[in-house]
């Protein structure tokens, strides 16, 4: 059966890893974007979010039929010598019960919220992975990246345990948010049902502005150490020379990278900016610069620069698979970063520019389109 009569009112649940209102970070933007578009298409989606730290949301009111929340066991509480932590401390009783009370589908947010299938206690049929990463190698390459050996030790031991773990899910249909992260389900973990949908994303127009603006711009949750990492590598081998001004944003930087932003005239850093202020920076800025050192899922800040930013240069490893490299220009050295930075600092904006970044949103990052495919595995 294929979902195309979007009158139709179909009921769903939605197992979230967090409670994704407000969406202000890059998993929750897929499920809360999702979440609108489904509803506005007529699915009655009955939302379960894990908490911790996140208050409760009466918007998420309306748009699901109806929203529970269950506490996420952190600490030892959550924590298993068998299970990863991801996954383990996202269990509750009451969740799968639920769940199996009816016919509805079901479609679990990330490995993190899949612990019912793996234990057992998850019984209906009809249900779905929703893929926001290889687990197990965005771990190993975090851990890469941690300067704390005790970090570093457990974001290993996390991705050792999750490799074992995610060979265990591709019984069920899995949908992936990147071709790359697809293929490899198919490649490396042998996975036979899977499939691609792009992120859900807020943008129904791209938003650039034409023009110059009068700065480069990273940004990002800096606390995140790939983030950091990245932040750290602009302002000492792109911007140690290009004296271009580089505005790094983002949320809980460190004291070595605050230190660092600070150390010449033509850079700084903005700390946990409000939606509002970022959004003012991506207008602004002349130049979005954005390398990644993983290559797993797809970013979002990627997603926010295209679409609401002007130029943008990206490296391989954030480009791939996104469909959306007519829209950036690659660099992947220092280099090549410092050639374009300077080039493209001082090239207008044109609405040229701007209609080739909307056939994309159109063609790729279509959200209501996109909520007709999910529909259609879910059947």
């Amino acid at each position: 059966m294929h979902f195309t009569n979007t009158s139709l009112a179909d009921h769903l649940h939605i197992v979230s890893f967090d409670i994704p209102c407000p969406a202000d970070y890059g998993g929750v933007m897929d499920v809360y974007y999702k979440i609108k578009a489904l509803h506005k298409m007529g699915v009655k989606v009955h939302l379960h979010c894990f908490e911790y730290g996140r208050d409760h949301q009466k918007a998420l009111n309306e748009i699901c039929e109806e929203v529970f929340y269950y506490k996420r066991n952190e600490g030892h509480k959550g924590f298993s010598l068998q299970y990863p932590y991801i996954a383990a401390s996202r269990n509750d009783d009451e969740l799968w019960k639920r769940l199996n009370a009816d016919e509805h589908p079901v479609l679990l947010e990330g490995v993190h919220s899949t612990f019912g299938l793996i234990s057992g206690a998850l019984t209906k049929k009809n249900v779905a992975i929703r893929l926001h990463n290889v687990e197990y190698e965005y771990y190993h390459q975090l851990g890469a990246w941690e300067k704390s050996l005790l970090k570093k030790a457990y974001m290993h031991n996390e991705s050792r345990l999750l490799k074992r773990y995610e060979q265990q899910l591709i019984a069920y249909p899995i949908i992936a948010l990147s071709e790359k992260d697809a293929a490899h389900y198919k490649k490396v973990l042998k996975a036979k049902n899977i499939h691609f949908i792009p992120p859900f994303i807020a943008n129904e127009l791209v938003t650039s502005k034409e023009g110059l603006g009068t700065f480069a711009l990273y940004h990002g949750n800096l606390s995140v150490a790939e983030n950091e990492k990245a932040a750290t590598w602009l302002l000492e081998k792109i911007f140690n020379e290009l004296e271009i001004p580089l505005v790094v944003a983002g949320k809980n930087p460190s004291a070595r990278l605050v230190e660092l932003a600070h150390v010449q005239q033509h850079t700084c850093i903005v700390e946990n900016p409000g939606d509002a202020e970022l959004n003012d920076l991506i207008h602004k800025a002349q130049l979005h610069i954005l390398p990644s050192f993983t290559e797993s899922g797809i970013k979002f800040k990627l997603l926010n620069a295209v679409f609401n930013g002007r130029h943008v240069i990206a490296n391989n490893e954030m480009l791939k698979g996104t469909h959306l490299e007519k829209a950036c220009q690659a660099a992947n050295n220092n280099t090549e970063m410092k050639y374009h930075a300077f080039r493209l600092f001082h090239k207008k904006f044109t609405d040229d520019d701007i209609q080739i970044r909307q056939g994309l949103l159109s063609q790729h990052y279509n959200n209501a389109e996109n909520a007709k495919k999910l529909m259609n595995v879910l059947q």
